[in-house]
């Protein structure tokens, strides 16, 4: 049976080249990097020499570098790092409803606590934010704007650098540092470019299972000049914002990794949005189903529908007995059954948005597997939907 794996969203295979860089570092060069003997100091030269690497793709200082476990412990530091170390600006906070729950859960959390008064901005049909709409909601008292730069269900694309500029203006005008701009970049690394100095950001999310690189490594920039409290402490490595032994394998697979994705971003880009568009037309010649997400500001390996009468869930099982390996959204979120937030923040209905799926193309998606998809998943739908006792009207699309 033919095997597609169209969930690159949620975690990606590791390049070959890139566990090739990682080997000497699980045994060879294994010293602790904070260790100054030999064997310790060859390892820290080897965390620098990826600091570097990567700061490099981001346009950025090597000691604005932090290392951590992924994106959501990146997403935290910043969302409770920045206020709490903060408080003295102010205690407004401003996101948007389509953000992943690494940055939603913390700051309702700390809404609930007293702690922070929250705007969760609106987004549009398409899962935009308009920079009028945020220049709006900024308040003298706002520390903290975090708007992801690429969303990780429906895969559209934020105007982070209208964004950027919005804040920088505010700033300017009202003579003040605040507020700290941040961005969860997990989904747009390999895709969109990560100048940190084009964006206007702050602060910026990565993490290496978005790139084929290891799980359980990540990076937070950190501009200099803005304050964070850090989460964990202890050794104080990290400049003091991330104590623990360094991953060092995952470290020096995370620089790896993004400088291949960057690396071979355009051509990449032109090769996916093709499979991208062909897969969408396909699904969407099949009744009672609508794109999520917008038609062209959306990474070029996204695809996300909505099948009306359906559960998308089972759509899944279903897809995965024929070799087809998809989502239903978020894989963070995949142990609960109720609709995605992203869906219902666009304006789908409760019920429509239940039969949603998310396709994530990668390096190793061709035409052929795409031909599979829309070979196969038409007559699940139908059958799914033979099954179903809903027969929801088009206008619950809407």
């Amino acid at each position: 049976m033919k095997s597609v794996y169209l969930d690159h969203a949620a975690t990606t295979p590791l390049d070959s080249r890139v566990l090739a860089k990682m080997q000497p570092y699980f045994s060879d060069v294994f010293a602790n990097p904070s260790s100054f003997h030999s064997p310790g100091l060859k390892a820290k030269e080897a965390v620098d020499a990826a600091r570097k690497s990567i700061a490099v793709q981001l346009n950025a200082h090597s000691d604005e570098i932090i290392f951590c476990s992924g994106g959501t412990e990146s997403d935290n530091l910043v969302v409770v790092g920045a206020i709490r170390a903060n408080k003295a600006g102010g205690r407004h906070v401003i996101t948007s409803s389509v953000e992943h729950h690494a940055v939603l859960e913390p700051l309702i959390h700390l809404q609930k606590m007293g702690e922070i008064e929250l705007t969760i901005l609106p987004v549009d049909k398409f899962g935009r934010i308009d920079a009028k709409d945020l220049e709006k909601a900024l308040r003298p008292e706002t520390i903290l704007v975090s708007i992801m730069y690429a969303n990780n269900e429906i895969g559209t694309i934020e105007p982070i650098a209208d964004i950027g500029r919005a804040i920088l203006k505010w700033r300017k005008a009202n003579a003040t540092r605040f507020p700290f701009f941040h961005s969860d970049a997990c989904q747009a690394a390999g895709a969109l470019d990560l100048d940190v100095e084009k964006l206007h950001v702050d602060l910026l999310t990565l993490n290496g299972s978005k790139i084929y690189g290891p799980k359980g490594v990540g990076l937070l920039f950190v501009r200099r000049g803005a304050e964070l409290e850090p989460l964990v402490r202890g050794g104080g490595q990290e400049r003091g914002l991330r104590s623990g032994t360094e991953n060092v394998p995952g470290i020096i697979g995370l620089a790896a990794a993004l400088e291949l994705a960057q690396a071979a971003r355009e051509k990449e880009n032109l090769r996916l949005t093709k499979l991208r568009d062909k897969l969408i037309a396909g699904l969407l010649e099949i009744p009672k189903t609508r794109l999520n997400g917008h038609p062209t500001e959306r990474l070029p390996n996204n695809i996300n529908v909505s099948f009306m009468d359906i559960e998308g869930e089972a759509a899944v099982l279903y897809l995965d007995a024929q070799g087809i390996f998809c989502s239903t959204g978020s894989a963070c979120a995949s142990s609960t059954l109720d609709p995605s937030h992203v869906i219902l923040a666009i304006g789908v209905s409760y019920e429509a948005a239940h039969g949603s799926l998310r396709f994530t193309l990668g390096r190793s998606t061709k035409s052929t597997d795409i031909d599979y998809v829309l070979k196969t998943i038409p007559d699940i739908v139908a059958k799914l939907r033979h099954m179903s006792p809903v027969n929801l009207d088009m206008k619950y699309f809407t």
